[in-house]
């Protein structure tokens, strides 16, 4: 008897290798699913501009990188003695305007850079809800707790929501022909715009990516919103606040993840590594001086080693080297 309708995602056409570059760019989901990557020890530039849910705001960041167009001159506000910017997500901010300015234009370069070497660019759409700045009139990626008589909120029209994405899409495909692009519809539930506004919001994210797939060839979708809505349904997979995702969902999504986009060679490696963080993570229970506790250490530093053929862990190897070290000296 099932109690659940399980669903396991097709295989995706581009598979993620050991050696892939990535950038992960959007909502909350992006930087869950990137940090994941990163601890599997994969090359990942991890939402850069912080948390971007609405795909204007996306479009617009990725197109000024891309382009080398310097931030809006009149997006900068200031609050509390803290300079932000409308464009990008509160946790790039700065003493002045001149010390935000260098910093968003690092960012930017950052970005571009990455994009244009990246294997894969991993889409995560959270909200089609948008906020515009009425003095503007331009969209806005954050209010930054500004008055809300300063913003309209409305739902972006799916028409023009489409342009902009075609519009970005273009514009990666042209400055990295070898890109592949993963899209997402965010999983975890805008409920302040209500259920119903909610549901229509996501709704129109999933035709978008939907069609981008059908028109593009290196356009993916992937189908977290779906796992988590249909084969995860039910209360226990949330976070107290009964929006967010809690950890055993992340887990359970990016495990249907690795199934259907890593390679063969990337899960194997993934399934060695997973042991090997484990054993960084143990702790003797009979104290650190013990013979036995030196020879899982050296047994630990092999392993380490062997990895570093691969991959960087000369931070883990430091780490052990140093606690060996300290465990022979103890000893003395």
């Amino acid at each position: 008897m099932q109690f659940h309708t399980e669903f396991s995602p097709e295989v995706l056409p581009h598979r993620i290798g050991l050696n892939s570059q990535i950038v992960t760019i959007g909502s909350c989901f992006a930087d869950v699913m990137g940090q994941r990557l990163v601890d599997a020890k994969l090359s990942v530039l991890n939402n850069p501009f912080g948390t971007i849910f609405n795909p204007v705001s996306i479009s617009k960041l990725l197109t000024m990188a891309l382009r080398g167009t310097s931030p809006d001159e009149n997006g900068y506000i200031e609050r509390d003695g803290v300079w932000f910017h409308y464009d990008f997500h509160s946790m790039l901010w700065a003493n002045n305007q001149a010390e935000l300015r260098d910093k968003l234009i690092a960012c930017l370069t950052q970005t571009s850079d990455a994009i244009r070497k990246a294997d894969f660019l991993f889409l995560t759409l959270g909200s089609a809800m948008v906020y515009r700045h009425i003095e503007t009139g331009k969209v806005v990626a954050n209010c930054h707790k500004m008055p809300g008589a300063l913003f309209e909120k409305y739902l972006y029209q799916i028409d023009h929501l489409r342009d902009d994405m075609n519009r970005l899409l273009k514009t990666l495909h042209k400055v990295n022909p070898n890109l592949k692009v993963l899209v997402t519809v965010s999983p975890v539930r805008h409920t302040r715009d209500t259920l119903p506004l909610n549901n229509v919001s996501k709704s129109i994210l999933r035709v978008i990516a939907h069609e981008l797939t059908v028109w593009n060839d290196w356009i993916t979708y992937f189908p977290a919103y779906e796992l988590m809505m249909d084969d995860l349904r039910d209360y226990r997979f949330y976070e107290a606040d009964l929006i967010h995702p809690n950890t055993q969902a992340h887990d359970y999504i990016f495990g249907k993840f690795a199934e259907c986009a890593f390679d063969p060679d990337l899960r194997n490696f993934i399934s060695k590594w997973t042991q090997i963080t484990k054993s960084l993570a143990h702790r003797p229970l009979y104290g650190h001086n013990s013979p036995a506790h030196r020879q899982f250490l050296i047994k630990l530093i092999a392993e380490l080693e062997t990895m570093s053929k691969r991959i960087d862990v000369s931070a883990e190897l430091a780490e052990v080297q140093g606690r060996l070290e300290k465990c022979i000296l103890s000893n003395v």
